[in-house]
């Protein structure tokens, strides 16, 4: 019997037929650039399965995950990022941290510790807020920062298995992917379904309600503890890699991850859900009864929701179950749209500087101007997310025209949000408009100074880090650094730190070349790291071009005095070469 006929007998799919769906499937993807030739498969029943691929390295631990992160600091980076939402902000930085710490705990104590016992209760969150107010960004900054693998799911994209529509294991299977295929770091992610208030069965429908009901009980395995199989059936790529595994090992790859550690957090406006939680209260005397008119009164109730009444809104007991921690989040007042543009941190804000600086043009907002582009964003009822199309339709007209004239930096005023296209025609025609002159200065000058202030503030935070201190003169390299480069203070700073690590390289590869000690001040290593900072070349490369010469004048000062150190300063770094010309002809005066 030939290898077709075993195929057949194994009832498995013809070679060519494999070849010929793979590469139908790669011509869709890439063209006709990439082809298949001669896929092989082997008698695939009764081979021996292998976990590989599965297994966990020696060292338990990913070495980029914050596991021992407490729960104070990541209430304090929230807070530079976040406006408001105190009480969520408290709940997710405490029980997330509570999550990954208790998974460090047993892994130190290995088995001694029954992890399947008593307090193997999950910390998976259930966010209840109206849209805009930062749900997903608030997720995506503590993965960030603890340093995991995040994915972010639509519930209503997804379907009972066996029905048309998304898998609900297939956000395991992204989570794998957005992990770049590690395991070991995908185990410990956090998967965010957001509009989950939207699979609440509704309780009149006739017959298997496969977009609600099922999808929450699809969820309830991998939200507790399963083993999500990372092959999918007819996934042209899962059948290149089973078929390339068997004819390198003879035997059947066998791909899961378990779902124990992944931390799952979902989120919806729960629309109707205060009315439930009212009438229960009602019921008991509480004085809820009257009309929710106001959005403090809806947030209180939110407050008390209890597992009834999220189980009465359509939620199965089981699938609440899972969720035992819940956080509310308020709505965004005018004033607070406010405060989220005047953040530093603010996307909003920053991404536009970006878009213009892609140009070659700085751009400043005075505090008037981003009162009124708040207040046209709360008009707008969509929270947060208003506030990038308000700006959008004020400076699209400034994005559009100012790249194609010299104009190098402009001040977004209060006269500009109201009157976009005239101010726009007016600043083009003066060159010495206050808005490009004097009113930037001011504003400029403001936030230099106060981003200084704040770096300076987070130096036990930077020490942490790095193991150093900067001062200000330092500090006030990286701002401007940053500035120029439309990058971060942090970037930059992180930048810096490894600059100087450069530049006290160069003093080591002086000595070892040139048997010469030189060693630079502070001014001259702060004017090295601000020209490496601010150029395209490495500081390595930055000291040899200024210092190429020098080892013959300073071989020259040694022969006259004997010294085998030299201290450079700031001078030298600016002028080298009439600084060691006059270092020379002091040495000979003497």
């Amino acid at each position: 019997m030939d290898q077709k006929d075993d195929i057949r007998a194994a009832n498995l799919p013809d070679p060519k037929e494999i070849e010929k769906e793979i590469n139908d499937f790669l011509a869709d993807k890439y063209g006709n650039r990439i082809r298949i030739m001669g896929t092989q498969l082997g008698p695939w029943p009764g081979a021996e399965e292998t976990d590989q691929g599965n297994e966990p390295p020696k060292e338990d631990k990913p070495g980029n995950v914050r596991f021992d992160m407490k729960p104070a600091e990541l209430h304090e980076y929230l807070d530079r990022f976040v406006i408001r939402q105190d009480s969520a902000k408290e709940i997710l930085a405490t029980k997330i941290c509570t999550h990954f710490n208790r998974i460090r705990y047993f892994q130190e104590h290995g088995d001694t510790y029954d992890r399947e016992g008593i307090g193997r209760i999950k910390n998976n969150i259930i966010l209840i807020g109206p849209t805009g107010v930062g749900k997903t960004f608030l997720i995506k900054l503590i993965a960030k920062k603890i340093g995991v693998p995040f994915v972010k799911g639509d519930a209503t994209k997804f379907s009972e298995t066996g029905y048309v529509g998304g898998d609900v294991e297939d956000l395991v299977r992204d989570l794998v992917q957005e992990a770049d295929g590690d395991l070991e770091r995908a185990k410990y992610g956090i998967i965010y379904v957001d509009e989950i208030d939207k699979i609440a069965s509704s309780g009149n429908l006739i017959g298997i309600d496969v977009s609600r009901s099922g999808v929450q009980r699809n969820l309830l395995k991998p939200m507790e503890e399963t083993e999500v199989d990372l092959k999918v059936a007819h996934d042209p790529v899962s059948l290149m890699e089973a078929a390339a595994h068997f004819q390198k090992t003879g035997k059947r790859l066998k791909r899961t991850i378990n779902t124990r550690d992944i931390l799952f957090i979902v989120s919806g406006a729960f629309n109707g859900l205060d009315e439930i939680i009212s009438k229960r209260l009602s019921g008991k005397g509480l004085g809820f009864g009257a009309a929710l008119k106001e959005k403090d009164d809806r947030v209180d109730l939110f407050r008390q929701v209890k597992a009834e009444d999220l189980i009465q809104f359509g939620f199965e007991s089981e699938f609440i179950g899972r969720l035992p921690v819940t956080a509310i989040l308020e709505d965004l007042s005018e004033g607070d749209l406010f405060k989220i543009l005047k953040n530093r941190y603010s996307s909003v804000v920053t991404a536009k500087k970006q878009d213009f600086k892609a140009y070659g043009i700085d751009i400043r907002f005075t505090d008037d101007a981003l009162e009124i582009i708040a207040r046209e964003a709360h008009n707008e009822k969509t929270g947060a997310r208003a506030l990038v199309s308000v700006m959008e339709k004020v400076l699209v007209g400034f994005e559009r025209s100012l790249p194609s004239t010299e104009i190098t930096r402009f001040t977004v005023t209060k006269e500009l949000v109201e009157n976009p296209r005239p101010f726009l025609n007016t600043i083009l025609n003066d060159e010495y408009h206050p808005s490009r002159c004097e009113i930037f200065d001011e504003i400029d000058a403001c936030e230099r100074e106060a981003t200084l202030n704040e770096l300076e503030s987070r130096s036990d935070e930077f020490y942490k880090h790095f193991g150093s201190i900067l001062g200000r003169s330092a500090l006030e390299v990286i701002v401007t650094a940053s500035i120029e480069k439309g990058v971060s203070p942090e970037t930059m700073y992180k930048r810096y730190i490894k600059v100087e690590k450069e530049i006290r390289g160069f003093e080591e590869e002086f000595l070892r070349v040139y048997g010469l000690r030189i060693r630079f001040l502070e001014d001259a290593l702060l004017e090295l790291a601000r020209l490496a900072l601010h150029g395209s070349e490495e500081p390595l490369i930055v000291c040899r071009k200024i210092f190429q010469n020098y080892h013959h004048g300073l071989k020259l000062v040694m022969e006259r005095t004997g010294s085998h150190e030299f201290v450079i300063p700031k001078e030298a770094v600016q002028n080298p070469e009439k600084y060691l010309n006059d270092m020379i002809q002091q040495t000979y005066r003497t």
